[in-house]
């Protein structure tokens, strides 16, 4: 298991991320615990993201957070994407007063052929492939800036 969990580590090293590169970001809850389940608790992370994007770091174009991850679609602007998602998951499991995240998160760089707004569907398609919802719109916990 240590070889496992080391070879897992040194994949992350190399990574690199790129001003004006748009990435789809996931990251989950420790342990899968559905911690946005709660309201208030979905709309803090919101709110923390959207305080981020103020700063000039990125622009989200579209982001849902589930009841035990985060997907989120963003253009990195003036940030380095792992220093970015490390801050909004520390601030967000300060301001909710528990460690909530599993380490780490999967990242994915959308190529120039890879339509951003197909991607932007599949995830705000999210709630609704988990039986959360029957449609989009009855979910509260996303946006995009196309909406």
């Amino acid at each position: 298991m240590t070889e496992k969990r080391y070879a897992a580590h040194k994949l992350r090293d190399g990574r690199w991320s790129s001003s004006g590169q748009i990435y789809l970001v996931t990251t989950v809850t420790n342990g899968r615990i559905p911690v946005f389940a709660d309201f208030s608790a979905a709309r803090t992370l919101i709110q923390i993201i959207r305080q981020d994007e103020l700063l000039g770091s990125h622009q989200t174009l579209c982001c849902v957070v589930m009841p035990d991850r985060l997907h989120w679609l963003l253009q990195l602007q003036s940030e380095d994407l792992a220093r970015l998602v490390g801050r909004v998951k520390s601030i967000s499991a300060k301001r909710l007063g528990r460690p909530i995240w599993q380490k780490g998160f999967h990242d994915h760089a959308l190529r120039r052929e890879e339509d951003v707004r197909n991607v932007a569907r599949y995830v705000v398609a999210n709630p609704l492939r988990a039986g959360l919802v029957e449609r989009a719109g009855d979910y509260p916990h996303w946006d995009a800036v196309w909406i």
